[in-house]
């Protein structure tokens, strides 16, 4: 049997002897990289035209679990019916003719510094479905499923980039999105995540914000044993190994002696530059105190300091505890009888702005404005008509996936510009009106993925990296 190093890709499924035999190597071998290579023998089939990857561009989402009102931040409609338009005003930026919500006074002042995509859509109104529908760029089967069905995008791009992997996650996020994950890739290109909440992928609303930054809970998860001089291009491909090759072994029981490996694996991934782009001391105090000491604040400048490490791909939800008063979700679906939605933005807004304005300010003072992406959306936008079920008749809007604002800085990506319109109510695109994959499409195209790659799911169906979609042309110049 030639050695892997003869054979550049699998050229065809294992026996089940070849099977055994693998899985009778020990860990250590498994670790230390020992023939066969199992990265080249679980590897899909590639395709025959690449893009040359990007080497430094990253992305840090901060995604708006529930969906954010477009009619309340990014796209006020103040000449509606106030049925419609909601008690805010909109203020002038520092560029003519673009206006956001009066809650974000710091953000107005550098127009110049970001980008609002006002028309972008789809056709999934429910949490997960839209979520899955949003980061997949496809439709999922299930309504409410709690794991993906097809893989997102940073899942995506820790396969697509797995071999720049360095001593550094190449997919980092605070917890798992409702209706997101690595799909049929597997657990391999799950996050790393120092201390997610499984809530979260659940349809519960009222979890606690879950830290990305360290607490002194999630510090422990960052420790690092003897076996920590492994490499991270190993960790990840033990982390491959381990996922596949229990599904191609015949005993059921055999699962149970790899769940404390992958448990090991993801430990591993803690290496020293890993701790200390988690660490926020290392920041100086003026900082810190920019970004502002709380959820947010520091959230953001952690996010700052993965990609600043090396880390190509972060996400982190967006969650915020309101006052009881206010609403009992932490997240942003704000329907009438989770939130009263206008007193839920007047305490987030002033938040988001300090935070939000820092990171921006952050990136370009330190010259990632030319390579690091920040985009701020959720699933959907919010109902034009404001809704009244709660019994005290508090406000609310409901879901809203056929318009929707998305925010986005930096990139190396034009930035100084709104992009679409919707109607005079915001309730479809008028302008430039774009299926959110124009949005993937874009980050796809900016780290070289070329989204007709094809991937194989667990049947071997073919399946490309996207059907449809254009790079948004305003953005890339």
């Amino acid at each position: 049997m030639p050695t892997p190093r003869s054979v550049p890709f699998c050229s065809g499924p294992l026996d089940r002897r070849s099977w055994l035999k693998i899985g009778g190597l020990s860990l250590g071998a498994l670790v230390t990289g020992l023939e066969p290579n199992l990265a080249r023998l679980f590897a899909a089939e590639q395709g025959t035209s690449r893009r040359e990857l990007s080497k430094d561009f990253s992305v840090i989402l901060f995604w708006a679990n529930g969906g954010p009102s477009h009619l309340d931040m990014f796209d006020l409609k103040p000449e509606a019916p106030a049925e419609i338009r909601g008690p805010f005003r909109p203020i002038r930026t520092n560029l003519a003719g673009i206006h956001i919500t009066e809650l974000l006074p710091t953000l107005a002042k550098m127009a110049d510094k970001f980008a609002i995509v006002r028309s972008l859509h789809h056709n999934r109104a429910e949490h997960s479905g839209g979520t899955h529908r949003f980061l997949t760029g496809y439709p999922s089967v299930a309504a409410n499923l709690q794991d993906s069905e097809y893989p997102d995008i940073g899942s995506i791009v820790a396969k697509e980039l797995e071999g720049q992997a360095g001593d550094v996650p190449l997919y980092v996020g605070n917890t798992k999105f409702y209706g997101g994950g690595p799909g049929y890739l597997g657990p391999a290109y799950s996050p790393f995540m120092p201390s997610p909440n499984p809530i979260t992928s659940t349809g519960a609303n009222t979890y606690d914000p879950v830290p990305l930054y360290l607490t002194e809970r999630s510090q422990a998860n960052l420790m690092l044993s003897a076996e920590g001089v492994v490499t991270l291009r190993r960790r990840q491909q033990l982390l491959q190994t381990l996922d596949a090759l229990p599904r191609h072994l015949d005993r059921p029981d055999a699962l149970t002696m790899f769940d404390g490996f992958q448990k090991r694996a993801v430990e591993l991934l803690a290496g020293r530059r890993t701790r200390a782009a988690f660490d926020l001391t290392r920041e100086t105090l003026r900082t810190r105190e920019r970004y502002g000491n709380t959820h947010w604040g520091k959230s953001l400048l952690t996010t700052r300091r993965l990609v600043e490490a090396g880390v190509r791909f972060v996400q982190c939800q967006a969650g915020f505890r309101l006052r009881r008063e206010t609403g009992v979700t932490t997240t942003w679906d704000d329907h009438s009888v989770n939130a009263h939605i206008f007193k839920a933005y007047e305490e987030r807004l002033p938040l988001f702005d300090r935070a939000v304005s820092a990171l921006i300010e952050d990136l370009y003072q330190r010259g990632l404005d030319r390579h690091v992406l920040f985009i701020f959306c959720g699933e959907f936008g919010r109902t034009p008509r404001i809704e009244y079920q709660n019994p005290k008749r508090r406000p609310g809007r409901d879901h809203w996936p056929r318009a929707m604002s998305i925010f986005l800085a930096g990139g190396g990506l034009k930035m100084g510009q709104v992009i679409g319109a919707t109607n005079s109510r915001g309730e479809e695109p008028t302008h430039r009106p774009m299926d959110s994959n124009c949005l993937l499409t874009t980050i796809y195209h900016r780290f070289g993925i070329d989204t007709n790659h094809i991937f194989h799911d667990r049947s071997g169906r073919p399946i490309p990296i996207l059907q449809h979609g254009e790079a948004i042309k305003e953005l890339t110049g």
